[in-house]
């Protein structure tokens, strides 16, 4: 059975994250959206839920992790190396932070950036043929 999946992410900004995320390529659902979240179409498979922090925090009985911690690193595939490139350069460009070295192994390459809530995203393109 194939399932969608849904990443919840608290922000600050809704505007700026929609803003940084649209530059960077993703595109919105409108339907899933209202001044408390919006949906960031991802595939037809996932989508990552851009969460005011406030009402994040209505869907949770934990506290809410803030950008000094880490708990997940969400990774996107890319369909080329230069797409890594072009994607990561981008989001460093628009206020993003690099997340540590390039990783350029046999048949991987991948870049990581955090995003302007800090949050930590891979990049990576991988050699199918090569895999095979």
């Amino acid at each position: 059975m194939s399932r969608m999946i849904f990443v919840n992410l608290p922000v600050q900004d809704l505007g700026a994250s929609v803003a940084f995320f649209t530059s960077l390529g993703f595109a919105f659902d409108e339907q899933f959206t209202d001044e408390n979240a919006t949906c960031m179409v991802v595939s037809e498979q996932a989508c990552v839920m851009l969460l005011v922090r406030p009402f994040f925090a209505s869907l949770t009985f934990k506290d809410v992790a803030d950008s000094s911690t880490t708990e997940v690193l969400l990774a996107v595939s890319a369909q080329s190396r230069d797409e890594v490139d072009i994607v990561v350069d981008r989001a460093l460009a628009l206020g993003g932070a690099m997340a540590g070295e390039p990783s350029d192994e046999a048949y991987i390459y991948g870049r990581s950036f955090y995003d302007l809530d800090g949050h930590g995203w891979e990049v990576m393109w991988m050699d199918a043929a090569a895999v095979a």
